[in-house]
């Protein structure tokens, strides 16, 4: 049975008519050809102190509609359940749509603008979702920068030598890294990001120098096999002045960016301001262990991309790694 449409604005002129006229809500029905019961709750949903306006109870009625279509989405317990927690985990609206979309063969469940509105809906601001959203743009400036190392790094080549496969991020095995500063610039959390699956790693260190820094870069290196492992981007930065020493060990290339230009690796800038949610500016890294710095980086690299088709990065790098097994895999540079 065909649901009925509902009422519309002259049947509410006529209801409104029909009841000053003193018909009773049976008459009007059959007047308009509708259930009694529709009439009634039409009546008593949309009568203002007692009394029934058609013009005041057309906009209520449009009202609730807008409000319906508004938050019906995340109405479903499944969807509701599934985008707060995730919200409470970090994932962008964004994030949680996409993948919504991806787990269900491509087609779309709700789309992130729904998500924002209902997050800021009246009826849901009370329960404090917004918290949950990143509020600041995470952008670096050139004289807020670590200090770069002026006396010059060894045999260093420039970004400009790079090439296109790796810039495309179309070959795996190309590596971002970039250093976060502790309290006091004394302790820091190195950090390298692979560019194509974006996938991200960090260490403490008891010290921002080369000595723990290029320690800290082998020690995440080294746990992946070689061909997983073709080429750091560095920034300026002293800790990275040994970088001929990593390169040898891990038989690796090396890239620097130019002098304050951190856009050239920004993939690895945008994590590490992720990061910063997690771990302030002018924290005290002698109070975070490196247990607690694994578990937040196992929960961003746990997240949809949509670069990635909303894929998250440790899946992507398990497809990669897995490749890298078959003997047909392509490995370019």
């Amino acid at each position: 049975m065909n649901k009925k449409p509902k009422l519309t604005a002259p049947e509410r002129d006529q209801i409104a008519v029909s009841l000053a006229a003193g018909l009773s809500l049976r008459q009007i029905a059959g007047e308009l050809q509708r259930s009694v019961s529709s009439i009634s709750d039409e009546v008593k949903r949309n009568s203002v102190n007692g009394e029934y306006r058609s013009i005041t109870a057309h906009q209520k009625s449009r009202e609730r509609n807008i409000n319906s279509r508004r938050l019906n989405p995340l109405k479903s317990p499944d969807t509701y359940g599934y985008a707060v927690e995730k919200l409470r985990s970090g994932w962008s609206p964004e994030q949680i749509a996409g993948r919504l979309k991806r787990d269900n063969g491509g087609k779309t469940v709700i789309c992130h603008e729904t998500i924002y509105r209902y997050i800021y809906s009246p009826q849901v601001k009370s329960k404090n979702l917004a918290e949950f959203l990143v509020r600041h743009h995470f952008k670096r400036r050139a004289w807020h920068g670590r200090y770069v190392y002026r006396r010059g790094i060894a045999n260093r080549v420039s970004i400009d030598e790079r090439p296109g496969v790796i810039n495309s991020r179309k070959a795996f095995g190309h590596w971002e890294a970039d250093t976060v500063e502790g309290k006091a610039h004394k302790r820091g959390i190195v950090t390298l990001l692979e560019r194509k699956t974006r996938y991200y790693q960090a260490k403490l260190i008891v010290n921002i120098d080369s000595e723990y820094g290029v320690r800290a870069q082998r020690d995440i290196l080294v746990s992946f096999p070689p061909r997983a492992r073709k080429s750091v981007t560095f920034d300026n930065g002293k800790e990275n002045y040994n970088h001929e020493r990593l390169a040898k060990q891990l038989n690796l290339k090396t890239y620097f960016c130019d002098p304050n230009s951190a856009w050239q690796k920004g993939s690895n800038e945008n994590h590490n301001g992720v990061l910063r949610r997690y771990i302030p500016k002018k924290t005290d890294l002698t109070t975070v262990s490196q247990v607690e710095l694994d578990a937040i980086i196992d929960e961003i690299n746990d997240r949809p991309r949509k670069c990635l088709k909303y894929q998250t990065p440790s899946e992507a790098i398990l497809e990669e790694l897995q490749c890298l097994k078959l003997p047909k895999c392509s490995d370019s540079d």
